[in-house]
């Protein structure tokens, strides 16, 4: 069984990838020409003794892929032999502590302006080259699944600061996708993506504050040095 951080983001991202795949309890994500880790991940359970890891490395290998295996937790499970990549948080945003930063702006914004948005996500992680690819990709799941997305994005001054998308969830949501310049302006994302529902489940980078109920998910690279108990 994955652990909830992991079933959380997979159902994020699962209606935006191009495949999904399941394994000996592992659930593989792939969406070429995107650089968001989460959808292009093969999401491990608890227990890797179940997992032909072996299989899953010459899988993402066969499609031109790095091996990428996110696992719950800081530590790399038993018989795992990984290189960690990244490692972010997923919990309840509740809110940073210092009052909002007046000079950001957050709109949400249709899909027409989906090549704007993309620009902002990507400028914001440093990977602009990657935004076209992006947006041609969500083009199609997010026409599909009218009304269960919303595009929001920051401006500070008139100029982009960040963008975020926001998936409904019963009288809630969730926002595992997101980026902005600075801490202010994704402070004010994340809390402008939670009026838009009653809680908000949420990824943020390693040292954030403002999550409650949160746990680790670590992303690394399999190194081809598994114990492999199949």
């Amino acid at each position: 069984m994955l652990p909830s951080a992991l079933a959380d983001l997979i159902e994020f991202h699962a209606p935006l990838s191009v495949v999904q795949r399941e394994q000996g309890g592992a659930v593989t994500l792939l969406t070429p020409g995107v650089n968001v880790l989460a959808l292009n991940a093969t999401f491990l359970p608890g227990d890797v003794g179940d997992v032909d890891l072996r299989a899953v490395q010459d899988w993402h290998e066969g499609q031109g892929l790095p091996p990428l295996v996110a696992w719950a937790g800081a530590d790399a499970p038993a018989g795992l032999a990984v290189q960690p990549v990244a490692r972010v948080w997923v919990g309840d945003w509740v809110g940073e502590p210092d009052p909002p930063d007046a000079s950001v702006v957050v709109e949400q914004v249709g899909r027409l302006h989906l090549s704007a948005w993309a620009g902002a996500l990507c400028a914001a992680h440093g990977t602009p080259e990657w935004a076209a690819g992006l947006a041609r990709q969500l083009a199609g799941p997010l026409e599909a699944a009218a009304g269960a997305f919303a595009l929001l994005m920051a401006y500070r001054d008139g100029q982009a600061a960040g963008s975020l998308l926001w998936q409904a969830r019963g009288a809630g949501g969730a926002a595992h996708l997101w980026g902005a310049l600075d801490a202010s302006a994704g402070a004010a994302l994340l809390d402008a993506a939670a009026a838009l529902g009653d809680g908000l489940r949420v990824t943020v980078p390693d040292g954030w504050a403002g999550l409650g109920r949160q746990e680790p998910v670590t992303y690394g690279l399999l190194t081809g040095e598994h114990e492999n108990h199949n």
